[in-house]
């Protein structure tokens, strides 16, 4: 995985079984490794950048993943490798989606199987393409019937009697490390900087005020969307920078609790947001069910997890993307696949 918070790829190695329709799974060792600031620099530039670098740049990230993956299994073989890959695009209102990260590249290096590009077979039968974590939740963690993701963008999974309604929320990381690294930070570690600051109401309304946020599911986002809706907002210097973050927060933790109104039973919270225990709190305060964190392995990696799922549904030929999670026509088998 390689999400739009940019942090680095997330790579897990994960063992599943199915016994009696049931799936279980074991996270046998998992790391993340970060882009070097010219690779992630690339990264958020490419949208603005020529066909010729984009290009260079599925090259070079498949070049990375594969590399990464052969020092992560050390000479060990695997049945597939899984990848997500790091979106370019994604405006599924246009039919079209883009994941960088080039899987012939990446079996090539590896020499394992690989399976890559997720959502262009759901976007093609008129879906968003996203959220794909949804069906992966509801075999892996059948005792949970609500689940939160908050990465670069927030995500929710309501499973019910009538179906799993997944669908993106609101922006998350994206926007808290923007408003960090103006800070001179990295990140905002456990939201300590905007636990600091004081809500301006103003900016909150104006955040709460996105079109976006009134669009019915299915929904999903892209980072075109924050450079294009969120930043300008969030961009104010009249408005102090600990100010900003506390608001965010505040905007991202209420827009999360009303999503999670319907939910039946606790919520199981995963994703980079999980450990800024400020947005947590607030989370918490405002949501009217029980909100869990589990064990920080699943948090940073529950998604890298998922799609690991997800390679293996579609090389059984199973369906890897639900319609009544993104609205295509039909369920569907998506994924690319590459034989070592």
């Amino acid at each position: 995985m390689s999400g739009s918070s940019l942090d680095g790829l997330d790579l897990a190695w994960c063992n599943f079984q199915l016994e009696e329709g049931t799936w279980s799974f074991n996270i046998r060792e998992a790391r993340t490794v970060p882009y070097t600031p010219a690779f992630r620099q690339r990264l958020l530039q490419v949208m603005d950048g020529s066909a010729l670098e984009a290009a260079r740049l599925h090259r070079d990230l498949g070049i990375l993943i594969g590399e990464a993956c052969r020092e992560l299994l050390a000479g060990a073989t695997v049945d597939l490798i899984a990848s997500h890959g790091h979106t370019l695009f994604h405006k599924p209102e246009e039919g079209l989606t883009t994941q960088l990260g080039c899987g012939a590249h990446i079996a090539a290096i590896s020499g394992m199987p690989t399976v890559c590009d997720f959502r262009s077979k759901d976007v093609a039968l008129g879906g968003q393409g996203a959220p794909l974590v949804p069906l992966g939740e509801r075999l892996l963690f059948p005792a949970y019937q609500a689940f939160l993701n908050i990465g670069g963008i927030c995500n929710i999974g309501l499973h019910g009697a009538e179906g799993i309604l997944g669908y993106d929320v609101c922006i998350g990381n994206q926007a808290l490390d923007f408003l960090a690294q103006e800070a001179g930070l990295v990140y905002d570690a456990e939201g300590a900087l905007a636990r600091s600051g004081h809500l301006n109401s103003e900016l909150l309304q104006a955040l709460d005020a996105l079109p976006f946020h009134r669009h019915p599911p299915p929904r999903s986002l892209g980072r075109e969307w924050f450079d294009a809706a969120v930043k300008p907002l969030i961009s104010d210097a009249h408005i102090p920078v600990a100010d900003r973050l506390r608001s965010t927060v505040e905007h991202i933790a209420g827009q999360l609790a009303r999503a999670l109104e319907p939910a039946d039973g606790p919520v199981l919270v995963t994703g980079g947001g999980a450990h800024n225990s400020f947005l947590v709190e607030r989370l918490k305060a405002l949501a009217q069910v029980p909100v869990e964190v589990p064990d920080q392995k699943l948090v940073d990696f529950k998604e890298a997890l998922v799609f690991a799922l997800l390679g293996v549904l579609r090389m059984r030929g199973e369906a890897t993307a639900l319609a009544t999670v993104t609205g295509a026509r039909g369920d569907s088998v998506g994924g690319t696949a590459y034989r070592a």
